[in-house]
């Protein structure tokens, strides 16, 4: 069958949210399908990427954002959808793109929302006050369970945020992780030595710097950690907007700034060198950068109001969103001895696959794993 998935904040610089769309993509098409990936651009394109035909829409950049777009046309994007003939249609953003499930239901098409996200949580970021954040994101998600056939979440943490509205039941399948490209046997001592020496603990903060990240809680830990005794640096990988601002922050800190790290390789070489990964988001539904670190080898203290310490289990510890808090965290983790801190890092990460995950979404879609997915709709050109 033809599964349509249309995302927004999708860029060649992002993290969780592409690598999901990627590798989901590689399972539908390993199972049989045909998925096609709908997502906004600075200009159109219709290209076969590994993990199916991609079509990119021309759509504006969220101010701020640091290079989001949004596809806000509505019109163009239901032409696409037209065009595509899809058997099933796959959603993940549930705040602007929440009308395509109407469209899905006056086509006919079973469609399903993916939830990566926390809206309460994102509107207190933006500091919305806690009682209308609770509301509004209420009013959106009823509308989203009605809309759509099913919704998907990642953890039972996100999951709350549906399943205390209404008596239907939302799908929780985890997301995975490559065990393969993401493994201990990455640590590169060549690549550690360029940021500590062999009497320092290496620390690695790899999200989006963006404030709902929280990414100064990481550099705030550093400096307890510093004026504590332990002699701890800090890798601070990933780009966004508030680099400029948490680079003034670090001043007199030894915190260093890698930008984008596109190679997964290289970025797997770092996490395994690590000592200790830093997730102090507060408003992560699952975490893949979590899960890759642990996949490496190395834990991670995530903070305690995220969904992270659902995924980390025995693989590190949750935290305050404190710098205090944290920092505690990290020399708690440090006081257990390094190989099993790292084997049971590695072993929780082995829990989490991407054949698993693209099995549970197919069932959302109504297909079980090995049923043969039936005849697919001949291939139309996407309206230019």
């Amino acid at each position: 069958m033809r599964i349509v998935r249309v995302a927004n904040f999708v860029t060649g610089r992002s993290g969780g949210l592409r690598t999901a769309l990627r590798h989901l993509g590689e399972g539908y098409l390993a199972a049989g399908h045909e998925p096609v990936l709908v997502i906004p651009g600075e200009r159109y394109g219709d290209t076969r990427q590994p993990w199916g035909r991609e079509i990119t829409l021309p759509g504006p950049e969220l101010p701020g954002s640091g290079g989001y777009r949004l596809l806000t046309d509505r019109r163009r994007l239901a032409r696409t959808l037209s065009d595509l003939v899809p058997d099933r249609l796959e959603v993940s953003d549930r705040s602007t793109l929440r009308w395509t499930g109407r469209w899905a239901r006056d086509h006919g098409v079973p469609s399903v929302m993916v939830s990566h996200e926390s809206l309460a949580g994102l509107l207190g970021q933006w500091r919305v006050p806690a009682g209308a954040a609770r509301r509004i994101a209420d009013r959106l998600n009823r509308e989203t369970l009605h809309r759509y056939d099913r919704v998907v979440c990642t953890t039972r943490w996100a999951a709350e945020e549906f399943e205390r509205l209404d008596d239907t039941p939302v799908e929780l399948v985890p997301l995975g992780v490559d065990l393969t490209t993401f493994h201990p046997g990455r640590a590169d001592p060549a690549l550690r030595e360029r940021y500590a020496d062999h009497t320092e603990v290496l620390l690695v903060h790899c999200a989006r710097l963006s404030v709902e990240k929280r990414p100064e809680l990481a550099i705030g830990a550093l400096a307890r950690l510093r004026g504590a005794g332990v002699p701890a640096v800090l890798v601070m990988a990933g780009d966004g907007p508030q680099r400029a601002t948490l680079a003034r922050r670090a001043a007199g800190l030894p915190v260093h700034f890698t930008g984008f790290l596109p190679d997964r390789t290289r970025l797997a070489a770092l996490l395994a060198s690590a000592d200790v990964v830093l997730a102090p988001g507060p408003v992560e539904t699952f975490g893949l950068a979590g899960l890759e670190a642990l996949a490496c080898g190395t834990p991670v203290v995530a903070n305690a109001a995220s969904a992270l310490p659902e995924v980390i289990g025995s693989g590190g510890l949750a935290a305050y969103g404190t710098p205090s808090a944290i920092a505690e965290a990290v020399t708690r983790l440090l006081d257990r001895p390094e190989a099993d801190r790292r084997e049971a890092a590695r072993r929780r990460a082995e829990e989490f696959s991407w054949p698993a995950a693209t099995a549970g979404f197919l069932r959302a879609h109504g297909v079980e794993p090995g049923q043969p997915s039936g005849a697919t709709a001949p291939e139309t050109p996407a309206t230019p």
